[in-house]
């Protein structure tokens, strides 16, 4: 099922179901189909809101990950979610914890998966070969740990990222910015209660940085997934959902 992307003012999001807000933050080459397993199995009972991160639309200046926080905390506002739960892979777990640190909202629960915000072996970096398709295909199925994972739709969208000029400059600001908002002396400040679902077999942020997240962040557990790399939400959707529910319903959100 699709799902409609609404524009408001400045603002493109997709916001569904009623109840607890569970907000929903894509990565760097991420998109709204990268959580469709999530949107379908909570929108019955909470209303999952999605924001379209503003990736390739800022002045090149601004474009950073403190900028996405900001972006984020905007959109909120506007939208009047308090208390939510946010839910973010890669660079948009890097935007979850920036948010939370900087702007000091009212959420009550953290999860993270992939997360950027202390190491990451970014793709961005690694795009000499802009106009090879198969040099996209194997590093987008690097991604996974089942390369069938990545699909032809997933490594179109990533090429035609790659080989746009005015995104892929970008991409590469972005990753500069990932890498110098290191977070580790920060951490410390998130009191919530948090979830890392973390793919045993990820390359880009390998499972010595979840372990350093749990370290870091007081009331921090772990969901390993085995067999899994980046992205546990499209390698086991289903496993990621049981994952997901069964804490939130431990957590009372």
């Amino acid at each position: 099922m699709s799902y409609t992307i609404v524009e408001e003012k400045e603002f493109r999001y997709v916001d569904v179901g009623e109840g607890q807000p569970l907000v929903l933050l894509h990565g760097l080459f991420g998109a709204l189909s990268n959580w469709q397993g999530v949107i379908d199995k909570f929108k019955e009972n909470y209303r999952v809101f999605i924001p379209i991160l503003p990736l390739y639309s800022l002045p090149l200046l601004n474009t950073n990950v403190p900028n996405l926080a900001k972006y984020v905390d905007k959109i909120l506002k506007f939208k009047g979610i308090e208390n939510a739960v946010l839910i973010g892979n890669s660079l948009g777990g890097h935007v979850s914890l920036l948010y939370i640190i900087n702007h000091a909202p009212k959420y009550c629960g953290l999860v993270l998966t992939g997360s950027s915000g202390l190491y990451e072996n970014g793709m961005g970096g690694s795009y000499p070969k802009r106009g090879s398709y198969d040099y996209i295909k194997n590093k987008t199925e690097e991604t996974f740990f089942n390369p069938e994972t990545a699909t032809k739709e997933l490594v179109d969208e990533v090429f035609d990222i790659v080989n746009d000029r005015n995104k892929i400059i970008r991409v590469l600001a972005m990753s500069k910015s990932a890498i110098r908002q290191n977070l580790s002396q920060e951490l410390n400040v998130i009191n919530q209660p948090t979830l890392l679902i973390w793919g045993k077999n990820d390359i880009v942020t390998p499972p010595e940085v979840c372990e350093e997240f749990h370290k870091l962040i007081p009331q921090s557990e772990i969901a390993w997934v085995d067999r899994c790399g980046h992205a546990p939400m499209m390698e086991y959707p289903d496993l990621f959902n049981d994952i997901l529910a069964d804490w939130l319903t431990k957590k009372g959100l």
